[in-house]
């Protein structure tokens, strides 16, 4: 697993991979409320039910980074081998989906 200090490199690496999937972690509302266009939202907290395709490769984010460290260490477990956390939106410079 790798972890980005720094979201915005981690966001332009996830552009520049083919097939990567922008993942946020974070709860519902919270997405609502902002998030990096082109992402998914599947929370931490569904996360064990969530069907993920396991062959491309997956970037994850929450608010501050600790949240997508989990979720990135959870699909490890589970056969993951593409997955990488990129830290928080927090950080984020650029423009956002929502409210």
């Amino acid at each position: 697993m790798l972890l980005f200090s720094n979201i915005n490199k981690g966001l332009e690496e996830c552009r520049r991979t083919e097939g990567a999937l922008l993942v946020d972690v974070r709860e519902p509302e919270e997405f609502a409320a902002g998030h990096i266009p082109g992402a998914i939202n599947v929370p931490l907290s569904t996360l064990g039910g969530a069907d993920l395709p396991a062959d491309r490769p997956l970037f994850l984010y929450c608010l501050r980074g600790s949240r997508s460290a989990r979720a990135a260490a959870i699909l490890k477990r589970r056969g993951y081998s593409r997955v990488r956390s990129i830290g928080g939106i927090n950080r984020y410079k650029g423009e956002t989906d929502g409210r």
